[in-house]
């Protein structure tokens, strides 16, 4: 394969080149490259990007999502790697599940699938998860996403036992005795819906907690999905202390604030909840200085059914990958808070290096993982031509710019838009 006259975003910038694919790696870039090839003038190539916080929800949840699904949203919305959390049915704490994951994934032979096993058995926070098993099939993190760790004795296990292995554990924190039910950020909102609210605190105590931890430990730590102004400056100052923390955040914190429930769309309850506008603000600041490192989408579907209930009882999440590189794209790049070379790195370099997989950079050698899109292209979010099962979006009607074209995994093309 050759990509001709496309615009390459490398990690120093920008530049017009040609890139020759052969068996799975890019051979070559140069200005031109002679032989016939795939015009992309006009498109940008990306590293192929990587989401590493996901729902798939097979084995068990199937009918929100599975991983054939999940894997089809992923290239359509340009993703080539996925990490995919582990509160399934039965609970991906062991390796046969791991195994199974991975397994389902090279049926599909979309993108690549990477689980992630949970911290405790069953997620029940009482004993360890068979941690060296796991990765001994594949798993490439740990998680007890949903939820945290109550007992932060088992916490500083966990993050000692997993560095033995070579992975990390990647947190939702969440005191569930300071959310007591909450479902919306605590303030003007929860006051205005009579939604019962949830205080910042909820988070940041547990972002505290995992920040010391890594610290008296001197072990790495990565905190999932940040939400509040407080949590990003606790992550500021321990990055300044030289702590071996790293943090994610999604559109949705960055895109809106807590005053989309006054509707009461169930489509915008999700789990850390949409805070405010100075919330909204420091993470952004925080993924234009370096605070946050990556953009996640959090994918987390549902069935219509799920949703289509009172506020209260609906279930938390947003079908993530179809928009998130649109929204990043426009209200981050043409907001003017990242170049491009910046967003490839948190939505694909900076993922890459936490959990030490392939890939990140369009370069010489490296694996031809790969994503061209039209900048220039804009479109309006419809859930209604989403691939993936879950239909579940606050952003239905927003106008975006960055229209996917193609997906090429391992120097193969996985997705190719309708128009391209």
């Amino acid at each position: 394969m050759i990509i001709k006259n496309a615009d390459v975003v490398l990690q120093d910038g920008v530049k017009r080149l040609d890139i020759r694919v052969e068996n799975g790696i890019v051979a070559e870039l140069a200005e031109h490259i002679a032989g016939e090839g795939m015009d992309c003038t006009g498109l940008t190539v990306f590293p192929g990007l990587i989401d590493m916080h996901v729902h798939l929800r097979e084995p068990g949840f199937e009918k929100k999502e599975d991983i054939a699904s999940g894997s089809a949203a992923a290239v359509k919305g340009g993703f080539t790697q996925i990490c995919c959390m582990p509160n399934t049915r039965p609970v991906t704490d062991n390796k046969v599940v791991v195994s199974y994951i991975l397994n389902r994934a090279r049926e599909v032979n979309l993108c690549k699938v990477h689980p992630i096993g949970a911290i405790t058995e069953g997620q029940e926070g009482k004993n360890l998860a068979a941690i060296g098993a796991m990765k001994a099939a594949g798993a490439v993190a740990l998680s007890e996403d949903g939820k945290s760790v109550a007992n932060t004795s088992l916490m500083a296990n966990a993050m000692l036992y997993a560095a033995d292995f070579g992975l990390k554990c990647l947190c939702h924190c969440e005191d569930a005795s300071l959310v007591d039910g909450g479902v919306v950020n605590e303030g003007y909102y929860s006051t205005l819906t009579g939604l019962k609210g949830s205080i910042r605190a909820a988070e940041d105590i547990l972002i505290a907690r995992e920040i010391c931890l890594a610290e008296s430990l001197s072990l790495p730590v990565h905190i999932c999905h940040v939400s509040t102004y407080s949590g990003v400056q606790l992550i500021r100052e321990a990055k300044a202390r030289g702590v071996k923390v790293t943090a994610e955040t999604c559109p949705h914190y960055f895109t809106l604030t807590d005053a989309a429930i006054a509707d009461f769309d169930t489509n915008t309850k999700v789990n850390p909840p949409l805070r405010e506008e100075r919330d909204r603000l420091a993470v952004i600041e925080g993924l234009r200085d370096g605070t946050l490192d990556c953009i996640v989408t959090d994918h987390a579907p549902h069935h219509f059914d799920d949703k289509n209930v009172e506020y209260a009882v609906a279930a938390f999440g947003i079908s993530g990958l179809e928009t998130s590189f649109a929204l990043s794209y426009t209200l981050l790049v043409k907001g003017g808070v990242l170049t491009l070379s910046e967003l490839a790195r948190k939505m694909s370099a900076a993922p890459a290096a936490i959990l030490s997989l392939q890939g990140g950079a369009v370069e010489e050698g490296g694996v031809a993982d790969l994503t061209i899109a039209d900048l220039n292209a804009q479109w309006t979010i419809d859930p209604a031509t989403f691939v993936s099962k879950g239909k579940n979006t606050p952003f239905a009607g927003r106008q975006v710019f960055g229209k996917v074209r193609y997906t090429i995994v391992d120097g193969e093309i996985r997705y190719r838009e309708e128009n391209a």
